[in-house]
């Protein structure tokens, strides 16, 4: 169809780039130059309009034009006659009424803009898709799957979901049992999917939406199935198959803000991805997962956070189902994907879980109230109202249903919207809640009614559906009967070790803020015992600089660890639980990752407060305290490690990591003498790398030297050993104060590797 054949009594084009779309309405100026070519003919009106509008307004997804049928009494404008539509009573300036949809493309050989006319779906699909390309790169090539939930009853124990701390808080005791807290979540629910299918579970708050999804992952922490079976694929559920077949995105992203879309999907592959792949093949799975969620424009930028500077919400959605869907599963479960963000980013996000439920996949979605649109691309939904079911069938035929059933949707009404307001339970007084739920019990046994006879429990809206059997899917033996080996434990410390030295190093505000930290903390030191040339200072004011180069800087880095970790902490929790990697990988590659910054850190802050400080000159002298701050510093930090990962909370690791240095601090033989110091400050003060450091530190500037007491005008000269006497400082030799910071250090190696291997590392917003 020729575009001189289209009205062109107004024209909309919307023009796309990336992930915006702006409205640009080019009516008037197609208007204006066809009004010019008065002589009729059309081939110079689609000249100009293709030599003056394609020029100025090129890279148009969809145009519509023309008004075709007005109401009587209107006269409307078409470009074959070329006149100026004439405004009259009713038209309101700017109303684009119902129009004739087409969509403009440009014939290479002739140069010709060309229209075709669009269908309402086929304007729609333009309108909110962020790429025109609706291809599949990456399908699932494994047997098809399917879901199968039967009679699914499950009990959740709401005093469970609260943490334990939160329990004390309320001086109740975590250990003990709450009956009157059990409910059930899910009554009697039964359903089956297959690969191809998109079933969405809606409802209200409290519908039992993630519950049901706890159940099928295997994630259902303090609930019980109190009857039913769930099979995966014919077999009864287990962590083991659930862990091979299904893919869990959750509600809220954990990424790494620093790293690219590309890295960050790069370093997961290495850890997911079977051994057998060479590096060819993971890269290019990665160069298909990209293409398959839209992401090429944005693959080197990277993720970002609430605080870095990255993708937008949308597209960082996308990279989390990506890290998913890197090891292709069969089963794709998200937990409220369109949450946080905005209606256009939302509907593109769902439209890619269709694409890949079209790329033989099972994709299964949680949602609240999905607007009309995003409604409109669901294969099959489940409607729930306090763990009961009300509808469960195709989404097209969900309007049919409860028509037939007396409860039709209002026009122009969204069908989500009003159904899940018609199911939803009334907490606002007793009797309405009664009535509330009452009603949602009819409904579901009005539901159960109807879908007695089928066997797959979806409702259909032909009765002679009734009778049809499951499709028995084919599997492919050779699929199945073939391991994969999934990466060993060196290849996860390598991946895991060089995924955290490039995050950390990206982070080049933070490295900033802790070097200056440092510089100015020792210029600070320096400066206050700058200016005795070759007079020493006194043994107390040196006493006094070495405490408090062991014992200032560390306070700095407890507080910093423990934030950093409680960071990553929701992610390290989900990888785990994933199995991307073990604990023992990571325990490696958190400690021996950080050494980098951990000790430009010691040289930033020993150097200049040595040298300004006029501290002892030679070269073994240094290299003893030296070595000395960096043991001690490393101990520190371990410590906040073992802290972070002991505790759920970053106030709780905070408050406990403090209390511990404080103690160490007020124990270390500075403040009171060792000898002065009762049993259990004895004890404590034993396990206190600051006393430790201290005593090593005090032994390296004070052993062989030589100090003088000034009292008036007498001077008295003091041997080192004897004020190392006088303070009990010289109990052990320096090489065993090395080893006894070396086995601190060890304690807390163990302790936190054991917090990782038996605690679980929740963050606040998984409790």
């Amino acid at each position: 169809m020729a575009l001189s054949d289209v009205p062109l009594a107004r024209v909309m084009c919307y023009l796309g780039s990336g992930q915006s779309t702006h409205a640009v309405c080019v009516g008037r100026l197609a208007r204006e130059e066809c009004w010019e070519t008065d002589s009729g003919s059309s081939s110079e009106g689609q000249r100009l309009l293709s030599s003056g509008t394609e020029r100025k307004h090129w890279r148009w997804q969809v145009a519509a034009k023309g008004q075709s049928n007005r109401s009587k009494g209107r006269r409307c404008c078409r470009a074959p006659w070329l006149r100026r539509p004439r405004r009259t009573e009713g038209c309101r300036p700017g109303l684009l009424p119902r129009m004739p949809r087409y969509l403009l493309f440009k014939n290479k050989q002739t140069g010709c803009l060309l229209a075709r006319r669009l269908s309402g779906k086929g304007l729609q699909d333009s309108l909110f898709s962020s790429e025109s390309d609706n291809s599949l790169y990456f399908t699932y090539s494994g047997p098809s799957n399917t879901l199968e939930v039967q009679g699914l009853s499950y009990q959740v124990d709401a005093a469970s979901q609260v943490p334990w701390f939160e329990q004390l808080a309320q001086f109740k005791m975590p250990w003990a049992s709450h009956k009157d807290s059990c409910e059930l979540g899910i009554q009697n629910l039964s359903f089956k999917v297959r690969s191809g299918q998109m079933l969405a579970i809606i409802g209200s708050s409290g519908c039992g939406r993630a519950s049901l999804l706890d159940v099928i992952t295997g994630r259902g922490h303090g609930g019980k199935i109190k009857s039913g079976q769930i099979w995966i694929n014919g077999q009864p559920s287990t962590p083991q198959l659930v862990r091979k077949s299904v893919a869990h995105v959750r509600q809220h992203d954990q990424l790494l803000p620093n790293l690219t879309v590309r890295e960050t999907l790069a370093f997961v592959a290495q850890l997911r991805l079977p051994r057998t792949f060479s590096q060819a093949q993971r890269d290019k799975r990665v160069d298909d997962v990209i293409a398959e969620l839209r992401l090429r424009q944005c693959a080197n930028t990277r993720v970002g956070n609430t605080y870095v500077r990255g993708v937008s919400g949308g597209e960082r959605r996308r990279v989390s189902i990506g890290v998913q869907l890197l090891w292709n599963p069969g089963i794709l479960i998200l937990d409220e994907p369109t949450s946080g963000l905005d209606s256009f980013t939302a509907h593109n996000l769902v439209k890619t879980l269709s694409r890949l439920a079209k790329g033989n996949r099972l994709v299964l979605i949680s949602l609240h109230q999905p607007r009309s649109d995003i409604f409109r691309l669901f294969d099959l939904v489940l409607l729930m109202a306090s763990g009961i079911t009300i509808y469960l069938g195709a989404a097209q035929h969900m309007v049919q249903y409860f028509t037939a059933i007396g409860h039709p949707c209002p026009r122009y009404s969204n069908p989500a919207d009003f159904y899940v307001d018609l199911t939803s339970i009334d907490r606002q007084s007793g009797e309405r809640e009664v009535a509330t739920r009452e009603k949602a019990r009819s409904l579901a046994a009005l539901f159960q009614e109807k879908v007695r006879d089928f066997d797959d429990c979806l409702w259909r809206a032909e009765a002679r559906d009734s009778g049809s059997k499951s499709l028995v899917l084919p599997r492919d033996p050779d699929h199945l009967s073939t391991p994969t080996r999934l990466p060993g434990p060196v290849q996860q410390f390598t991946t895991l070790i060089r995924r955290q030295i490039a995050n950390d190093f990206r982070d080049l505000p933070t490295l900033l803020i802790h070097g200056a930290e440092a510089c100015l903390m020792s210029l600070v030191i320096g400066f206050l015992y700058y200016g005795h040339g070759t007079i020493k200072l006194s043994f107390t004011d040196t006493a006094a600089l070495l405490f408090m180069i062991g014992a200032l800087i560390p306070f700095n880095v407890v507080l910093d660890v423990i934030a950093k970790c409680h960071s990553e902490r929701a992610m390290l929790y989900y990888e785990l639980e994933d199995g991307l990697y073990t604990a023992g990988p990571y325990f490696f590659a958190k400690i021996l990752g950080e050494l980098p910054e951990h000790c430009a850190y010691i040289l930033i802050y020993g150097m200049p407060t040595y040298w300004l400080a006029n501290l002892r000159p030679s070269p073994e002298a240094f290299l003893l305290h030296f070595l000395l701050v960096w043991l001690v510093v490393f101990c520190c930090r371990l410590m906040a490690l073992c802290a972070a990962a002991l505790l759920p909370t970053f106030h709780m690791s905070s408050f406990f990591g403090n209390a511990l240095y404080n103690s160490f601090y007020l124990t270390g033989g500075f403040m009171i003498s060792l000898s002065n110091l009762w049993t259990v400050p004895a004890w404590i003060s034993n396990v206190s790398f600051l006393r430790w450091c201290f005593e090593g530190l005090m032994q390296i500037h004070f052993k062989g030297q030589t100090y003088h007491l000034v009292v008036g005008n007498l001077t008295f000269p003091i041997p080192g050993d004897k004020i190392l006497s006088n303070m009990h400082l010289n109990s052990y030799p320096l090489y065993a104060v090395y080893f006894i910071l070396i086995g601190i250090s060890g304690g807390f190696v163990v302790l936190y590797y054991v917090s990782l291997k038996f605690i679980k590392q929740k963050s606040s917003q998984d409790w």
